[in-house]
């Protein structure tokens, strides 16, 4: 095992008619006027935002709004929120929706408050020295963006894809309502069953000291969202099943699953950042289209947590020798993503790049990691490009 910190300053307000309480959640922390933030039509036409802007008037709290935020969010975006947040002097960033919004909000809340270049901090060329506070009304449970500290904005010109993390941007509250995630299309839940296990899978594959707290934590939440994600394809309204994949999407990004473990790998994140600028891919189907190969490659130089993975997890039976035992595990995630309509290559996820752009993508992937990434296996820039071309 290995020292680590763990850090989770947000407060969860959980369950049915929770964003009733955004007024009273968003005075608590000081704030008087709110940039309210949020993606397409669904929170107007759900009724949602009007009824946080009644939560808000109730506590007397003034609201501008910015909408617009898609999927691989814009730095475009960004500068016409920090600009809003600027011209209306507002003292707090409220995001409504999913992972995009959320992410946005935090770019916003960083411009708004640091008079250097946002991009430079994706760019990793400084530091934030401030940021606004951040609030949050979930109605995707995916990315874990509400109770983390990363957010990840994509530049317009040339679609670069590229994640910053710091405690500045970390949402002071987050409302849950999982009622609120029943509109999803289905393909939506599942994208983001997938990458709410992808980010205790990119903590669990690791090569170096382990806790047995921390694996078992993590193992019990990856066969939770399984077994919800299978009964929400089949019965979309299951309020108890939202529930569990929703507070299993914050527990998964929120540092609990990493504890002690030495370090995190995301070079399946990194591979699908790439992949998802280029191509405007939706997060979670990129990462299943890549996992399988990053897999297949790595595996053996981290063969006791596949092994470990493909028993606890997926409950393969010990027969055979690890390397057999680790491979079932993967065919059977594979598997689990079929069977939720989720893809399991490049081709299936609907982009044939050519060898061209994947060798592009791979410069990409490892300009933006610094030249190396991964701790199951440290990947290389050719190492990215070979694992391109299995996933096709």
């Amino acid at each position: 095992m290995y020292n680590f910190q763990y850090y989770t300053p947000t407060q969860v307000v959980f369950g049915k008619g929770a964003e009733q309480e955004t007024g009273k959640q968003v005075k608590a922390w000081g704030g008087t006027k709110v940039l309210i933030h949020y993606g397409g039509g669904s929170v107007v036409r759900s009724g949602l935002l009007a009824r946080v802007r009644e939560s808000l008037q109730a506590e007397g709290i003034a609201s501008v709004e910015l909408g617009g935020a898609v999927p691989n969010p814009r730095l475009s975006l960004v500068y016409e929120g920090i600009a809003l947040a600027k011209q209306e002097a507002v003292d707090f960033i409220l995001a409504v929706g999913g992972g995009s919004a959320i992410d946005s909000a935090k770019a916003i809340a960083y411009g708004a408050a640091d008079e250097g270049e946002v991009w430079d901090l994706y760019e990793h060329i400084r530091q934030a020295k401030a940021a606004l506070f951040v609030g949050v009304v979930l109605t995707i449970a995916a990315s874990g963006s509400e109770m983390s500290s990363s957010s990840v904005i994509t530049k317009d010109e040339g679609m670069v894809k590229r994640g910053y993390n710091n405690n500045l941007c970390r949402p002071k509250f987050a409302i849950m309502n999982p009622e609120l995630t029943m509109t999803l299309p289905d393909y939506q839940t599942a994208c983001g069953c997938t990458d709410i296990l992808m980010h205790t899978m990119e903590r669990y594959f690791t090569n170096g000291g382990n806790m047995e707290l921390t694996d078992t934590l993590a193992e019990a939440l990856m066969r939770t969202v399984m077994k919800q994600a299978i009964i929400l394809r089949d019965d979309p309204k299951n309020y108890d099943a939202r529930a569990e994949v929703m507070w299993a999407g914050s527990l998964s990004h929120n540092g609990l699953t990493g504890c002690g473990n030495g370090g995190d790998d995301f070079a399946t994140h990194g591979l699908e950042h790439e992949l998802g600028g280029m191509f405007d891919v939706a997060h979670g189907a990129g990462l299943a289209a890549v996992w399988g190969s990053w897999a297949r490659y790595v595996y053996r130089d981290c063969l006791p947590r596949f092994v470990r993975f493909a028993k606890e997890v997926l409950g393969v039976k010990a027969d055979g020798t690890p390397e057999e035992i680790a491979v079932k595990g993967i065919e059977a995630m594979e598997a689990f993503f079929r069977s939720i309509h989720m893809p399991t290559s490049m081709k299936e996820l609907g982009v044939e790049p050519t060898d061209e752009q994947m060798r592009r993508l791979a410069q990409m992937c490892a300009a933006a990691a610094g030249g190396k990434k991964g701790s199951a296996k440290v990947l290389y820039e050719e190492d990215m490009y070979r694992i391109y071309q299995m996933a096709r």
